[in-house]
This record gives structure tokens, C-alpha cells and sequence, in this order.
């Protein structure tokens, strides 16, 4: 085994070794600078470097820890205070480290509210295809990507996925045994496809009409990216029971949460779940500064500003390469494209040319940059993706697999 062959191989990492970030861009050792469209996947939405968590991080590292939810966690009182605050259904919050655990939170939190309810036959969870949960045993059978099932045993039950927009489909679905509804209010690993607002507005109608729990999958929407708090608020009306975040709202430092009403949360009390890490004080000292910086207005005005300029931008693109780009996908800086030319072909020529991006289902161009970029950023970036279509103008047209 070559030196440094010990890790996992469960990811495929282009030879460059990133050392220092600053803003929008990294750097190799050797002084290469990248420009990062993809933060993370959605995580840096500070960028790299910001002083503000940088600053909470280390004058907490000189105070404590960690300490676990047998203690007082004062700097998770004071952010779940401040999410709550912000957001008209929360009343509650459990914070975790990732994603996945939130969405394991927000499951049970359901699953128990109807049993306390005298309804323990109600466990199913209804989700759509083209979503992506997480990856644990609950989370990628939530998602019900055969591809993430296979080779991990036989599928779990409670779980049943629908058409991802198939309104026939979903009344169709909903029984005796249904306990909520999970979505995310923009497909990330799915092609970057929103839920238009009417649809989040039925779905809140629809669960009220058959007392079922809506849950909203944030993690990868969440934190700013859509130019709101978080993307349900472009639907007015449309709140959530329960909500899992991630990502963004940790601004690189790994954290999460599960947010709910105090009626969904009621049944979990002492005994019922728990996290030896969630709600670290550092942790929690991140969560807090990279909020205070996200939930600025003029923040995410601008951030709006720069996504509506991008998005003007990919319209030149796909006027400019008919053969390349067959349509424009996502919301506010959750954006990208859908082509008709391999997309994970020409995500590596845009690292030839250091620039950073994503891929994603449906054959999707996906970039996620930090959410403090700039216009300047945007026509660096353009300037990428032109030449990128230039060259992709030759390959093969993308066959689904």
C-alpha cells in the first residue's frame, strides 16, 4: 500500500492538496489559487477564512470544550433562541454534528409524536425520488436511491417514495399509516429542482387536512443560500412541523439541528435520543457567529443580488451553447445547469482552469458557491464555464445511464 492509502476509498479527490483559503478562492502549497464555487457543498457560506466564526472559535478553544447535554449548554440555549426567534413554527431545537443526524432527529420526532398520540400504527414516512437524506441506515432509505441501497441488506421498512411532483401519486399514498411528509424545498444531489411555492403551500395544506407531520429537509437550502433564511420562507404560509439543518449554519465547523414545534417535540424527553457531541461550545460559538452574519438583511439581499445577476449570466450561457446546455436549475446560489454534454466531464475542466464546482442527478452542473461572493466573482466564473462549453462543444451528447 502507497504511503497516505489508509483512508477509505469512498471518494475519488483530484491530485491537488488545498492548504490555506481566503474568501472565495483556495490555494495549493505551491501558491495556486482556485476559485471555489462549490464551498464545501454548500458548507463555506462565509467562504474561507471569515473573521467573524474564526474569532468565536478561538476565544472559545481558551475557555471549554466540550461538555455533552448533561450540562448546561449556554451557547446552545442562546442559538436555539435566536433560531426560534427568527422562524414562526420553532419552539424547539436538538442540535447534532451533521445533516444526517438531523434528519435521524427529525424521523423519530415524528414517528413519537403519533405514538404518543395514541397512534403508533403511524411510522411511514413519505418522501420523493431524486432525494438525498444522508447516509445512514435510516437516512439513505429515506432517500431510496437504489444506488446508495445497494449492497447494505434489504431496504428498512416505513419508508415510501413517491414520484418527486406527482400530486395524483401523493394523495394517493397517504393512509392510516402515514406519519409525515419529508422534502426538500430545493433537490440538491436530485438536479437542484425547487418545489415551487404552490406545491409547499399544498403539502402544509395537506398534512393540516390529514394530521400528518410536514418535516423540511434544509440541510443543503438552508443557511442563506436561496437569498432567505431559509428556502420554505419564499412560500408564505407553507411552515414546517419539523426542520433539519446543517451545512451553512456551522459555516464549515460540523454541526446541525432539528427544529420543531412543542407540539411535534413533546415526546422527546429524557431517554428519547441524545448526542454525546451535540451542542459543543465550540460548536455552538460558530453557529452563533456565522448566524449573526447570515441573518443581516443587507446580507441576504445581496445575496439575492449576486444569484439573480449568476442566474442572467447562465441565460447568456445557454443562449451561447445550445448543444452544451439544456436548461437552468436551482434557487439563489444553489444554482446550475443541466447539459446535454457529460457534466462530470466538464466539472474537470473547470478544475484544469482552477475553478472549483459540483455535479449532481439529471446530469446537472451544480455550483454552491459561499454566499459573499461577488459579481467580480461571477464574471471570473463565467469567463470559466465559456471556455469549458467551448471545449465541451466536441464531446459526445450525455446518455442517461
Amino acid at each position: 500500500m502507497a504511503q497516505g492509502d489508509h483512508l477509505y476509498n469512498t471518494y475519488r479527490p483530484p491530485a491537488q492538496e488545498f492548504v490555506r483559503g481566503e474568501g472565495a478562492y483556495l490555494y495549493t502549497e505551491n501558491g495556486d489559487k482556485y476559485l471555489d464555487f462549490i464551498a464545501g457543498i454548500s458548507v463555506n457560506c462565509l467562504g474561507h477564512n471569515h473573521p467573524a466564526p474564526k474569532k468565536a472559535l478561538t476565544e472559545q478553544a481558551d475557555k471549554v470544550w466540550h461538555l455533552s447535554g448533561m450540562y448546561q449548554l449556554t451557547g446552545a440555549k442562546k442559538l436555539a433562541k435566536k433560531y426560534c426567534d427568527a422562524l414562526p413554527f420553532a419552539e424547539k431545537v436538538f442540535f447534532t454534528n451533521s445533516g444526517a443526524e438531523a434528519i435521524e432527529c427529525a424521523m423519530k420526532t415524528a414517528r413519537k409524536f403519533h405514538y404518543d398520540n395514541g397512534q403508533p400504527e403511524r411510522f411511514d414516512i413519505i418522501t420523493f425520488q431524486g432525494a438525498f437524506h444522508g447516509r445512514t441506515f435510516a437516512t439513505i432509505n429515506a432517500g431510496g436511491n437504489p444506488k446508495y441501497l445497494k449492497g447494505f441488506g434489504p431496504a428498512l421498512p416505513g419508508f415510501i417514495h413517491l414520484p418527486f411532483g406527482d400530486h395524483d401519486a401523493l394523495k394517493e399514498a397517504i393512509s392510516d399509516t402515514t406519519a409525515a411528509i419529508l422534502v426538500e424545498p430545493v433537490q440538491g444531489e436530485g438536479g437542484l429542482r425547487p418545489l415551487p411555492a404552490v406545491c409547499l403551500r399544498g403539502l402544509r395544506e395537506l398534512c393540516d387536512e390529514k394530521g400528518i407531520l410536514l418535516i423540511y429537509d434544509e440541510v443543503q437550502c438552508g443557511a442563506g443560500r436561496t437569498g432567505k433564511l431559509f428556502a420554505h420562507q419564499w412560500a408564505e404560509g407553507a411552515e414546517p412541523d419539523i426542520m433539519a439543518v446543517a451545512k451553512g449554519v456551522g459555516g464549515g465547523f460540523p454541526m446541525g439541528a432539528c427544529i420543531a414545534t412543542e407540539e411535534a417535540a413533546a415526546g422527546m424527553v429524557p431517554g428519547t435520543h441524545g448526542s454525546t457531541y451535540g451542542g459543543n461550545p465550540l460548536a455552538m460559538a460558530v453557529g452563533n457567529a456565522v448566524w449573526d452574519e447570515i441573518s443581516k438583511p443587507e446580507f441576504l439581499a445581496q445575496v439575492t443580488r449576486v444569484s439573480n445577476f449568476l442566474m442572467q449570466q447562465f441565460e447568456g450561457l445557454k443562449d451561447e451553447f445550445p448543444t452544451v446546455v439544456d436548461e437552468l436549475r436551482g434557487k439563489g446560489l444553489l444554482c446550475g445547469m443541466k447539459l446535454k454534454k457529460p457534466a462530470i466531464d466538464v466539472r474537470a475542466m473547470m478544475l484544469e482552469r482552477k475553478m472549483l464546482g459540483g455535479s449532481a442527478g439529471d446530469n446537472v452542473l451544480r455550483l454552491a458557491p459561499s454566499l459573499i461572493i461577488t459579481e467580480d466573482h461571477v464574471r471570473e466564473a463565467i469567463a470559466v464555464l465559456r471556455e469549458c462549453f467551448e471545449e465541451a462543444k466536441g464531446l459526445d451528447d450525455f446518455e442517461a445511464p
